[in-house]
């Protein structure tokens, strides 16, 4: 039952020692989210009541989805994109599964996938009744594409290939899947979820947008290295009708039919978003990059000269180690191959990388 009520003064001490459980940010160095930007906390907190769920009370709002599409569309070459704002890559992921069934409806559909993809495309291939079919990765923990086209038959309904890999930070050979997938006619997604936001605004960005013309959908997460809100990610389409593929009623709205997952959909997270971009712009992206960049270069610099080999040269601020254990009370991850992987965030500033090493290093004395 529930309790008689608090008075406010319990109730924020109760949650103040639920919040003093968490890790301090200093210490997670597995995350691939951050704090968040305090534009983007200041927009979230403009917008908490929104839906977007049922637009048509909310246009303002409903507005400001339709320029983070446009933003993105830009930033990924293609300002004609079609989209929506999701809750993050699981949902992109599923929405552009479901999306390529629809087009190519077969009675035994199967999906190409590289064996780094993320574990959201389990959940989507057992929700749509999709065969999986993992292609492994080569050496530098890529995706092998002459192997992914030998996979590809007449129940091929897409092919996927990620822009910035979970465990290793790698980008698949997204050309060449391009051109399979193209040859095939067959989708294309592109889970980059994570990279998204690290790629374009790299020293020399590497193709995997809708610049290749075999793309079809691409998932980003500005949760992740745009810094925005929890929980804020975009699922783009090359033609801006094509979600309409997956419309159904919805007689008691303000608009009659709807191509979302999700009923409810705040739009707090979508105005942070939008906040980040506009207020850092290309340049500010670029130097948030540049800085996460460096940091990884150093952390991986420091960790060999401490006599600990990189498990890969990654694409993207991901940094993995040849190594079994880590310092407490560092928070950090390790790959299904049993490599310790670390996130360079923006939250991981150089000094947080310095203090690592050096407790790494007295761990190892």
């Amino acid at each position: 039952m529930l309790s008689k009520g608090l008075s406010e003064e319990d109730l924020f001490s109760f949650l103040s020692s639920q919040k003093k459980e968490d890790i301090d940010h200093t210490y997670i160095l597995s995350s691939m989210c951050t704090l968040p930007h305090p534009v983007a906390v200041k927009a979230h907190c403009m917008f908490m009541e929104t839906n977007l769920g049922d637009p048509g009370l909310f246009p303002g709002t409903a507005a400001l989805e339709r320029l983070l599409i446009e933003r993105f569309g830009i930033l990924l070459h293609h300002k004609e994109a079609g989209g929506y704002a999701t809750s993050g890559g699981t949902e992109s992921n599923i929405q552009a599964l479901r999306l390529a069934k629809a087009v190519k409806p077969v009675n035994c559909p199967n999906v190409v996938l590289p064996k780094s993809a993320h574990f959201s495309f389990k959940k989507a291939c057992d929700l749509l009744s999709l065969e999986m079919r993992t292609v492994p990765t080569g050496p530098d923990h890529r995706m092998l594409a002459d192997i992914a086209a030998e996979q590809i038959d007449k129940n091929t309904i897409c092919l996927v290939g990620i822009a910035g890999s979970t465990e290793y930070g790698m980008v698949d050979p997204i050309e060449d899947l391009a051109k399979i997938a193209y040859q095939h006619d067959i989708c294309l997604h592109i889970d980059a979820a994570f990279g998204g936001m690290v790629i374009p605004f790299l020293e020399k960005p590497i193709p995997f947008d809708f610049a290749l013309p075999g793309v079809t959908t691409i998932a980003v997460d500005p949760h992740k290295m745009g810094m925005s809100t929890i929980p804020a990610g975009v699922l783009l389409t090359r033609e801006p009708d094509l979600l309409d593929t997956l419309n159904i009623d919805t007689p008691y709205l303000t608009v009659k039919k709807e191509f979302t997952l999700a009923g409810t959909r705040t739009g707090a997270p979508v105005a942070g978003a939008l906040a980040v971009l506009d207020y850092l712009g290309t340049e500010g992206m670029k130097a948030v990059v540049c800085g996460c960049m460096k940091n990884t270069k150093r952390l991986a610099a420091g960790m060999a000269t401490l006599g600990i080999a990189p498990a890969a040269t990654p694409d993207v601020n991901v940094a993995t180690f040849v190594c079994k254990s880590s310092p407490q009370p560092w928070k950090v991850s390790w790959t299904r191959n049993g490599d310790l992987r670390i996130v360079c965030m923006p939250h991981v500033h150089r000094d947080t990388i310095e203090a690592f090493l050096k407790d790494f290093s007295d761990m190892h004395a």
